[in-house]
């Protein structure tokens, strides 16, 4: 039996919603979802299995003009999408008109291998807009084939999975049948914190915060996590923390609700708050925190 594998890249401007499509064809909740810009910062793979395909997803953080060092790193992911895809997925929503880097635009436009156009959102659309969305980006990337999406509302979704399995070329998996993502789990306790804190906290505060899962302890019965949420002074830390601890509280439980749903196991969440100085400029805490892999 003919069996296809390949890399299927997620790119587009910030808040398009390729985390939300990203989540809709694997299944799970692998990238963070909120409505704040630069949500997702890593390369993020997922991974869906059938009996003659294997569909190689990744996720990537928002095209931007990088304003420090953690941003450029995020773009240097970005980067890396176009070196190893079979198939390249370009998120655009409904009344967008351009790529916020004409450079990454080139590479989309001049891409030899195929190119997804998924026009995102057509819900909030009416049928004129749409018609008229669809000739404007047929026009701005010809080698692309467009799919009008809702990825929220599943819309054309199966469709456009179905069209990359097609798209795909015949190779054996490249991962276990079982996996599901390249990630390992404190990497998903990280990312969860963090998308309580966008959630939660407004400003700078979110974008000033990594999260360090020091201690991951599995029971049978239980998870035992000790995470630390890194800010970068300590007017942040206050904020981070609340009055009388009820912020921090607050993001604890939630992101404790929420990983017990993706572990299917009670979980012991112990949080903390740290200061440490200007760590988005500073390449060694970026390498420690997963960035600068170059």
């Amino acid at each position: 039996m003919n069996h296809k594998a390949g890399f299927v890249n997620i790119i587009g401007n910030p808040n398009v919603g390729k985390s939300t499509l990203m989540n809709a064809f694997v299944g799970e909740k692998l990238s963070i979802i909120t409505s704040k810009a630069q949500t997702t910062r890593h390369r993020i793979l997922g991974i869906v299995n059938g009996d003659d395909f294997q569909v190689i997803l990744s996720d990537t953080p928002g095209i931007i003009k990088p304003a420090y060092e953690l941003q450029s790193s995020m773009m240097d992911f970005v980067k890396s999408a176009f070196e190893d895809a079979d198939v390249l997925v370009y998120m655009v929503e409904i009344g967008e008109t351009e790529l916020k880097d004409e450079a990454f635009f080139n590479k989309i436009t001049a891409a030899k291998i195929p190119v997804l156009l998924l026009l995102n959102k057509i819900d909030k659309s009416d049928q004129g807009q749409l018609e008229e969305q669809v000739g404007l980006w047929s026009s701005k990337v010809p080698n692309a084939e467009i799919f009008p999406i809702s990825a929220l509302e599943g819309f054309n979704v199966s469709e456009v999975f179905n069209r990359i399995i097609e798209l795909l070329p015949d190779s054996p998996p490249f991962y276990p049948k079982d996996q599901l993502t390249d990630k390992p789990e404190r990497f998903f306790i990280n990312e969860t914190i963090r998308e309580k804190i966008l959630i939660h906290y407004k400003k700078e505060i979110p974008y000033a915060v990594e999260v360090d899962t020091e201690e991951f302890f599995e029971e049978e019965q239980i998870i035992r996590v000790r995470s630390v949420i890194m800010v970068e002074r300590e007017t942040q830390k206050g904020i981070i923390i609340g009055h009388k601890g009820s912020a921090l509280k607050r993001v604890g439980v939630e992101a404790r609700k929420d990983l017990e749903k993706f572990f299917g196991k009670q979980i012991h969440l112990e949080l903390y708050v740290k200061v440490n100085k200007n760590w988005r400029s500073n390449s060694q805490q970026l390498r420690r925190f997963g960035y600068n892999q170059k």
